[in-house]
């Protein structure tokens, strides 16, 4: 009985060996030629190990997911579909045998993107799968194509009766809110190496790398935020918002959620009517926040009560916690001083909203524009003062690189700085070359190298 049990334990060893082995075969010469870019080659191979042998290897489900994709390129009609359903079981599959090499959210996000590409399934279906994404993990669903698509189905069903106006908004607000969140984070990882630019260092290839990948997820975002406005169009115009909630105001002015999201959406288009005010008051006295605070500054300087605005702003600073928000909320501050002449004030606000959100590149412009006014008031010499036009050209630069929607703008203003700036010969006659130090005084107090 005992060597009968050894015989059969060892065959089943020598099984499990030749399994293993077998996998290891052909799993070693599929991915030679999934390397290769030959996925035709590669594909029956692969669902071979996925199908026999899924824990071998992440790369299995990596190499396969690049074959589908090539065939699914290629493909037509029920072939596709074979293709696309393959793909999809991929991604369920390496989530399911590799959950701590995989994010769900980038999984999820693939996997909805193939749908809505492809028009898989009803509307809602492919809007249910991006809203799983989303819900299941919001960090890292970031793509901007996939985000768009999110917001571009939801109009659609509301479009087709499906879904009323507020559900566009509030997938709207989720999106933009997202968008802003990843604009920071890229805008964050960008800094450092402008500023080790600015203090004349070179990047390595690595950082120069990562400057590259910043800056197009940049203009990615910016890009979706420019189609998720045009997509919204007139749905989130006044005339349309003011009835929309003027008819339950009365049913609904102590109900705090209702209240919110009003005075979120009116706010956010600047509406100057009546009801604005009132569903900002009601807002503030049942539940006093950023948003019923920045909404009544908004009505303040409306009515040209600039004080009593700013008050407002201030308060609302204090109680936002969202960083794109706050940085709202300061630039808003920013353009009251600078409006007024206060320099030096907005230049302050204009700070404070740039560290809240790094992308903030209209603030830079801002700065820059504020400097070049100053110019002709900042400096001894007819040298002192036109050097200040380096400095604003060097603002104008960074609010083009942070924020990609501003780069012709921007490119074209730093020639004209320039050309204001002083030139080669001037350099020479001052005695002074590229790299030294000019002081700039007066409210700017900065100092710029000579280029």
């Amino acid at each position: 009985m005992k060597a009968r049990f050894i015989v059969l334990l060892s065959a089943v060893m020598l099984g499990s060996g030749a399994f293993a082995q077998d996998c290891q075969t052909t799993a070693a010469l599929a991915y030679d030629d999934a390397k290769a870019k030959n996925y035709d080659a590669a594909y029956e191979p692969l669902m071979k190990v996925k199908d026999e042998c899924p824990d071998y290897s992440l790369a299995t489900f990596q190499y396969l997911a690049m074959a589908l994709n090539y065939k699914i390129g290629k493909a037509t009609g029920d072939e596709k579909t074979k293709y696309i359903n393959e793909l999809i079981d991929v991604y369920k599959g390496r989530l399911e045998h590799y959950p701590e090499k995989t994010k769900k959210g980038d999984i999820y996000g693939d996997i909805a993107l193939l749908k809505f590409t492809h028009k898989i399934g009803s509307t809602e279906d492919r809007f249910n799968a991006f809203d799983k994404a989303y819900t299941e993990d919001k960090e890292n669903f970031t793509s901007p194509k996939g985000l768009y698509a999110y917001f571009d189905l939801m109009v659609n069903m509301q479009d087709a009766g499906e879904r009323e106006l507020q559900d566009v908004f509030d997938i709207y607000d989720r999106v933009m809110a997202k968008i802003e969140e990843e604009e920071i984070n890229e805008a964050d990882r960008l800094q450092p190496l402008i500023e080790k630019q600015d203090a004349g260092e070179d990047l390595t290839s690595k950082e120069q790398r990562a400057a590259q990948i910043a800056e197009q997820r940049l203009t990615n975002f910016n890009a979706v935020k420019n189609a998720l406005n045009a997509k919204l169009g007139a749905r989130a115009d006044c005339d349309n918002l003011v009835p929309l909630y003027e008819k339950d105001f009365e049913a609904k002015k102590e109900d705090v959620s209702w209240l919110r999201n009003a005075n979120a959406r009116l706010s956010a288009k600047d509406c100057e009517d009546p009801l604005f005010f009132k569903i900002s008051e009601a807002l503030h006295q049942l539940e006093p926040s950023a948003a019923s605070a920045y909404s009544l500054g908004q009505l303040a300087e409306a009515d040209g009560d600039r004080a009593k605005a700013l008050e407002y702003y201030n308060e609302a600073a204090d109680l936002e916690d969202d960083a794109a928000n706050k940085a709202k909320i300061y630039y808003r501050i920013a353009q009251n001083y600078k409006s007024s002449g206060s320099f030096s004030q907005a230049r302050n606000f204009y700070k404070k909203a740039i560290q809240a959100k790094p992308s903030y590149g209209r603030a830079y412009l801002n700065i820059a524009d504020m400097y070049a006014d100053s110019a002709n008031n900042c400096g001894e010499t007819s040298f002192e003062k036109r050097a200040v036009y380096w400095l604003a050209a060097e603002y104008v630069a960074k609010a083009g690189r942070v924020d990609p929607s501003l780069s012709n703008h921007a490119n074209a203003t730093v020639a004209a700085y320039n050309g204001r700036a002083p030139q080669k010969a001037d350099v020479f006659q001052e005695g002074k070359k590229s790299g030294d130090a000019i002081q700039i005084g007066c409210w700017i107090g900065e100092t710029v190298r000579i280029p």
